[in-house]
């Protein structure tokens, strides 16, 4: 009981620093304006600065899950909170575009390292049968930061000095680091496994098929989510006062879909949870699309494709971790990697249609194309295991 109370602390490290890095990720979306005010930039230079964390997120995930491979998990964690907390804390001193622009990297370096893992560590932690919902723990500070913490640190910058909200994600990160020291059990650290038939390493074409499925098919998400605010002022014909509370009902929504979908794996296997789930994305995001002249029915389509699009995290992360067994944490970090890779591409594909002077609906269509995508890609991959599996048998069967 004492070691199971214990565990429960762990996993509230990690959610706390899950917390943080979502905070960081998408509070800057909320500022964006008053950022450029501020460096006296344009809003299209301001955004280079989302572009530089994810690529700070894209190299850093599997680098310093490399280079810390053996250092033991409570070490790792602590020093990518620290990483992260320091660079955070001087993106609210940044004085000019380039600083700003190098500091936002950096501040990205930690955040597919923590969160991949974290995974393997929360995995651990868990009971028997239960790692699905270990990891769902995790995800769920990243969630809560959409509900509370990005609209209260949008507020503050907004109203106040957008370097608040930056100086708020380096608080955040100190008490990461301190509920990781007085909270995280020491784990023995992963020793990568030499390459074999079961281990492949990074040559594992089902590792590259699991990251290509993360990229593609949450991409659908991104490509919706990124073109939320014009949908719901210009389609959907609210105010701009009515985009924070859309982007709380989606956060709300993924808070739900974070344990759907780790019930979902616990039901089904992962990768049978993620086609399930990018499915039913698909039917949300067209019919998003085809209804969101109805200023009520795209609020309650924003809660819905929210949760969707969560019940994909955990599910997806477990389905990473099983397919690079002998290096889970490498494996679960380039995860996190092809999450933002997805959140680049989405966003830049969805912007397509509009180029060509299409409705921003558009962005939900093209949303739905790389969700169904996925779901070709994972239905793919159980049929190719499902062969692999039964030409293994009959090879057995046939030497016996």
């Amino acid at each position: 009981m004492k070691t199971e109370r214990a565990n429960k602390k762990a996993l509230i490290a990690l959610a706390v620093g899950g917390f943080g890095i979502g905070l960081t990720e998408f509070v800057i979306m909320g500022i964006l304006p008053d950022v450029a005010k501020g460096l006296n930039i344009t809003i299209s230079q301001a955004g280079h600065f989302i572009a530089a964390y994810a690529m700070g997120v894209v190299v850093g995930a599997p680098l310093l899950t490399r280079f810390s491979s053996k250092m033991d998990s409570r070490m790792i964690l602590l020093l990518l909170m620290g990483w992260f907390t320091l660079f955070n804390t001087l993106s609210g001193f940044a004085t000019s575009y380039n600083m700003l622009l190098i500091v936002r990297f950096l501040s990205g370096l930690p955040h597919g390292a923590f969160f991949g893992i974290g995974a393997v560590v929360a995995g651990k932690l868990a009971r028997e049968g239960k790692a699905a919902r270990a990891i769902a723990v995790m995800f769920t500070g990243l969630t809560i930061a959409n509900v509370i913490g990005v609209p209260i640190g949008t507020y503050i910058g907004h109203h106040y000095n957008w370097s608040i909200s930056f100086y708020m994600v380096g608080i955040v990160g100190l008490l990461a680091v301190l509920s990781v020291f007085l909270w995280m059990p020491k784990l023995e650290a992963e020793r990568p496994k030499p390459y074999s038939k079961e281990n492949k390493g990074l040559k594992n074409g089902e590792l590259w098929a699991m990251i290509m499925l993360t990229t593609i098919g949450t991409g659908g998400f991104f490509a919706w989510y990124s073109y939320i605010a014009p949908l719901i002022t210009d389609i959907a014909g609210w105010g701009e006062y009515m985009v924070g509370y859309a982007m709380i009902l989606a956060g709300m929504g993924m808070v739900f879909g974070n344990f759907i979908g780790a019930k979902m794996a616990e039901v089904f296997s992962p990768l049978k949870a993620v086609a399930i789930s990018l499915t039913v994305m698909v039917v949300l995001l067209l019919t998003n699309s085809l209804l969101a002249f109805n200023p009520y029915i795209v609020l309650g389509m924003t809660f819905f494709v929210g949760m969707a699009s969560f019940t994909v995290s955990t599910p997806i992360q477990m389905a990473i971790i099983n397919t690079s067994r002998g290096n889970e944490m490498l494996g679960s970090s380039m995860n996190q990697s092809a999450f933002n890779m997805g959140n680049a591409s989405g966003a830049y594909l969805a912007g397509l249609p509009m180029t060509f002077g299409l409705s921003v609906v558009y962005a939900g269509v093209v949303g739905a194309v790389l969700a169904g995508m996925g779901v070709l890609m994972a239905i793919g991959i159980i049929v190719y295991r499902k062969h692999k599996s039964g030409y293994n048998f009959r090879k057995m069967a046939f030497n016996n």
